[in-house]
């Protein structure tokens, strides 16, 4: 297992450019085997997610050329549908290939899939989704998705499910007739799927809302599209430089709607940045105060839904809140084991109150020391490096091939910045 070695108390500063939304290229990715015509994706991270569905689609019999952050995908020889059973179970993102090779090639065999265990995450909006459009899904060791007669319908998801969205809204463009899916996901990469698949030739309104309506084609061509900035990742980076009381330029401007939504949460803690034609400015030495609902009651930071708060951001929120004069409640709705990391920052000398699985208190400022931990999962162990920016002495966060799934080339980066970190494999 590698480690990251961090030596605390290092002001960050300079400018960051972050990489495409990992959360936007995986189902990207997966729309390319919806055409046998070559798709090209521009500002592709080099993360493990994403090497691991590149492995899954190559496994299939599709072209690959990867050149940089430059991926070419060509599934004209594309023959194979069952995926490679240890890779499935790698990522959580296996699951997007069902919706597309059931579709366009009849039928999809996976294990289950893998990814971050941070709670339940169910397919049952999978299955009746893709159900409604003429895909059954057959359990046991494997799951089989198997196409009958492609068709149009109108579907009323029980929860707003990112994954299940993609999935449908691939298969949905192949479905003769129109679709129209309520209650969708609208994160911006969902969006950002929507918007290739129409540069490739489907029929999608509703882009960024909660219905979308899908007018299936016949087939699909290719594409060459740019992957938007990941604004989790400039948000997580924009955080490590506030608790060192550095200042950062992130040198790209956001999707407008998460510039909003997380800019009003570094207000809530006391941060403020300016926007810029080029980017966005987060000054130095702010003073991290928090601040009160009306009448002096504590405040709550909660995630949700889109445009709720982003879940992903909830760890590295947290260890933020740590550096930042006052208290606040944080509520995690969306998954029942992300809390579990905070009895990590509490070793680390954090003033946290755990009410229950998806509830905590946190006080501050607390003055951080320097541990030996390891990483849960992606985000949880991207809070962990930003608490052992600021915290004294020397920290060890072992399992860092979990976060190098989200995180391109982290000890590299933040050592551009100031960090005094290394990585020992």
């Amino acid at each position: 297992m590698a480690t990251f070695i961090i030596r605390g108390g290092q002001r960050l500063a300079g400018a960051f450019t972050p990489l495409g939304n990992k959360n936007a290229v995986l189902p990207m990715l997966a729309a390319a085997t919806l055409t046998d015509q070559p798709v090209t994706l521009r500002n592709v991270p080099d993360i493990a997610d994403v090497r691991v569905m590149l492995e899954l689609i190559s496994g299939l019999g599709a072209d690959i050329e990867r050149r940089d952050h430059e991926v070419t995908l060509c599934c004209a020889r594309l023959r194979r549908t069952r995926l490679d059973e240890s890779r499935c179970r790698l990522v959580r993102s296996s699951i997007l290939l069902a919706g597309p090779l059931a579709a366009r090639h009849g039928r999809a065999v996976l294990s289950p899939p893998g990814g971050d265990v941070i709670g339940r995450r169910r397919l049952d909006t999978h299955r009746i989704g893709l159900g409604a459009l003429g895909i059954s899904l057959e359990g046991g060791q494997h799951y089989t998705f198997r196409r009958r007669a492609l068709r149009a319908a109108d579907i009323v998801l029980d929860e707003a499910s990112v994954t299940a969205t993609e999935n449908i809204l691939m298969a949905a463009s192949l479905a003769p007739g129109e679709t129209t899916i309520y209650n969708a996901a609208c994160e911006p990469h969902v969006a950002d799927l929507g918007r290739l698949l129409n540069a490739m030739g489907a029929r999608i309104e509703g882009l960024g809302t909660n219905r979308l309506r899908v007018h299936g084609v016949a087939s699909l061509r290719g594409a060459d599209v740019v992957v938007p900035p990941d604004y989790i990742e400039a948000a997580s980076f924009l955080a490590a430089a506030a608790v060192t009381r550095g200042e950062l330029e992130i040198a790209e401007r956001l999707d407008p709607v998460a510039e909003t939504v997380i800019g009003r949460a570094f207000a809530r803690l006391g941060l403020i940045w300016s926007l810029r034609e080029g980017g966005i400015a987060l000054p130095a030495r702010q003073s991290r105060r928090i601040v009160m609902d009306d009448h002096g009651v504590i405040p709550k930071l909660e995630d949700g839904p889109w445009p709720a708060f982003p879940s992903d951001l909830m760890s590295v929120f947290v260890v933020l809140a740590t550096q930042s004069r006052g208290t606040v409640l944080f509520f995690e709705k969306m998954y029942e084991s992300r809390m579990y990391f905070v009895d990590r920052l509490i070793q680390m000398g954090a003033r946290i109150t755990a009410c229950d699985p998806h509830r905590v208190v946190v006080s501050g400022p607390a003055r951080l020391r320097g541990e030996r931990l390891s990483s849960p999962d992606i985000r949880a162990g991207m809070s962990l490096i930003v608490a052992a920016l600021c915290a004294r002495g020397e920290s060890r966060i072992g399992s860092a091939e979990i976060v190098d799934r989200g995180y391109e080339r982290l000890d590299e980066r933040l050592r551009a910045l100031g960090a005094a970190i290394e990585r020992k494999d």
